[in-house]
């Protein structure tokens, strides 16, 4: 049953937020899409009387999320500038360009970052998602755990392709398995809401500086 309700709400909640992202005079579509993602996430669970992952356990798990941020970030973002860089060297479209506009674009684009993609994203894929899926193959084996990170990625990459509609958005696989490593190992979902917010942000900066 676990799994029958995973697949259903998954393909459910993706097919709903693909039809707001295609209704730009929806009111309020940048508030709807983060409550759709975070109440899909938490009716099931809460309709099964399922606990869900916590935000944070204690000060302790607090300080080693944020230094195993801060070691990512140190190890990603490089990488990240470097391969943008290489692709504007070699005259090649910037994927998955960010869109900064308004009087307020940044201000307001930084806010939404974090608050709503960051925190409704990580709800749903991994709370969710790799949570229901790890306890389906086994959390407590490494091969049930890692297999459960790498379906999150590819579903995390997949809901991508499908909302935006376009292949390029394929490349969330790889800080898919970032976040799902980080919710594998914190057991907690601040580590991953820092993480993608942090990694929204220095990506837009990076890509807007580039063009």
């Amino acid at each position: 049953m676990l799994a029958l309700e995973t697949a259903v709400v998954a393909v459910a909640t993706v097919a709903a937020v693909r039809f707001l992202n295609t209704q730009p005079a929806v009111t309020f579509r940048w508030l709807m899409i983060p409550c759709l993602l975070v109440t899909a996430a938490l009716l099931p669970t809460w309709l099964r009387r399922d606990e869900f992952p916590p935000i944070f356990r204690d000060r302790r798990h607090v300080t080693t999320s944020l230094r195993m941020v801060c070691y990512v970030c140190l190890c990603t973002i490089p990488a990240v500038f470097l391969g943008l860089w290489l692709m504007v060297r070699m005259h090649l479209p910037i994927p998955l360009k960010p869109v900064v506009a308004g009087p307020n674009g940044w201000f307001t684009w930084l806010v939404y970052q974090f608050l709503y993609v960051a925190v409704a994203e990580e709800v749903f894929f991994r709370g969710y998602l790799q949570a229901n899926v790890a306890r389906l193959l086994g959390s407590a084996h490494p091969i049930g755990a890692y297999a459960a990170v790498l379906i999150s990625a590819g579903c995390f990459a997949l809901a991508h392709v499908v909302v935006q509609g376009q292949v390029t958005s394929l490349f969330a696989f790889l800080p898919g398995l970032v976040l799902a490593w980080l919710f594998l190992r914190t057991r907690s979902l601040l580590a991953p809401i820092l993480f993608h917010g942090l990694a929204n942000i220095s990506y837009g900066v990076i890509a807007l500086s580039l063009m």
